[in-house]
């Protein structure tokens, strides 16, 4: 996405809105209730009575979302084959409920990481039983779409969502988002104390040995990826050298990271925003809060998306479920359940989030992301275990 008129604007409001998000926001919302109940398989059934019904428990608290809900979708029939890259215990729910609605419908999942998944139906090639690729991050649909492996979705699917998260042949459509943030202990740091520019921080006093990252996650590991792309190899080596200089900790997950800084055991980090919320959800007033940079590797906006299987014979009831994904009711339970950004427009994120048009990423080919060889090599050469 794009900076356009008014973005120092919207910057500002960007930077500040987690200031208040520690404290605010998160009574409304079930959270991590939700993502355990999808878990447990313990989610509620729509009410049905006006507007677009509930999965899962979800909503409590917030307006009845905007968008097309499912039920003025066209109806689902048949068998469909659900390569899914992304976990059971985050869209099993989803995925049950898009089933349950319909008396003729039934999909079959597989699970499995979106890497290995889009490996095996380059294997499969035109013998694939796979429908719909339902992949974690844009990288693999890119590689599924660069193989020739991927259907073009119809105009009215692919363009409910901002064409920044979507292919340009609509060889794919991102169903919801991520974005890089750097979350910070408000007993440690004003927000005035983050620097807005990725390339400060290994020069910043202020976080001489209190930082902590977790460079053997992917979304990390992509966002080092988009540094390299964006700034080079040269840079990003020497900006990974400054911080290790800076004393930064190394940790096995990023929602690890997240906690310790509520902990104030560490004074900030790198992470995906939605593990501040996991946190903030949990604790009562927890001291912690998020800034973003601007326009930067360290800004990245990353999406788990799906495509039709260009093996598929089933190509508008493939299609038609990825439409499904895409319902008001579908990116209510992503903003809800699992703390992501809503890639319609009419639905809002949670945790009183910049809206998805509000952040300030820089201009990248997602698809590129998936480019981790060159990363790792890289990493490692700085020095880093991975």
């Amino acid at each position: 996405m794009s900076e356009d008129d008014g973005s120092d604007r919207r910057s500002s409001n960007r930077r500040r809105f987690l200031a208040a998000a520690g404290a605010a926001g998160m009574a409304s919302v079930a959270g991590c209730s939700a993502l355990l109940d999808a878990v447990n398989g313990d989610g509620g059934d729509s009410d049905g009575d006006e507007g677009p019904g509930l999965i899962g428990s979800g909503r409590e608290g917030r307006d009845a979302p905007g968008g097309t809900p499912m039920s003025e979708m066209p109806d689902l029939s048949g068998t469909l084959t659900l390569y899914s890259g992304r976990g059971e215990p985050l869209v099993g729910e989803l995925v049950s409920h898009i089933e349950d609605l319909y008396d003729d419908f039934t999909i079959e999942p597989r699970y499995n990481s979106s890497t290995d998944l889009v490996n095996q139906i380059t294997e499969e090639g035109d013998t694939s039983p796979a429908d719909v690729f339902f992949s974690v991050n844009a990288g693999s649909l890119g590689v599924l779409a660069d193989e020739g492996l991927a259907a073009t979705l119809p105009d009215d699917v692919a363009t409910m969502v901002d064409g920044a998260y979507r292919d340009d042949e609509n060889q794919w459509v991102g169903t919801s988002g991520r974005a890089r943030t750097v979350p910070y202990n408000t007993n440690q740091f004003s927000e005035d104390d983050v620097p807005s520019d990725i390339s400060a921080f290994p020069d910043a006093d202020q976080f001489q040995d209190v930082m902590g990252w977790a460079p053997s996650y992917g979304s990390f590991q992509a966002f080092v990826t988009a540094m390299r792309i964006l700034n080079g190899d040269e840079e990003t080596k020497a900006w990974l050298e400054g911080m290790i200089d800076q004393g930064v900790e190394a940790y096995s997950d990023e929602f690890t990271v997240a906690r310790r800084i509520a902990d104030g055991e560490l004074g900030a980090g790198f992470t995906n925003h939605y593990y501040i919320q996991r946190v903030v959800d949990n604790r009562d007033d927890p001291p912690i809060a998020t800034a973003f940079t601007e326009g930067d590797a360290g800004a990245i906006f990353n999406v788990a998306g799906a495509a039709v299987v260009s093996s598929t014979d089933q190509s508008e009831l493939a299609a038609n479920f990825v439409r499904h994904l895409l319902s008001a009711e579908a990116q209510e339970y992503f903003a809800t359940t699992t703390f992501e950004y809503p890639l319609i427009p009419e639905v809002e994120p949670v945790g009183e989030l910049p809206t998805v048009d509000e952040l300030n990423p820089p201009d990248l080919d997602l698809t590129q992301l998936s480019d981790l060889g060159p990363t790792l090599e890289l990493m490692r050469d700085a020095g880093l275990d991975v």
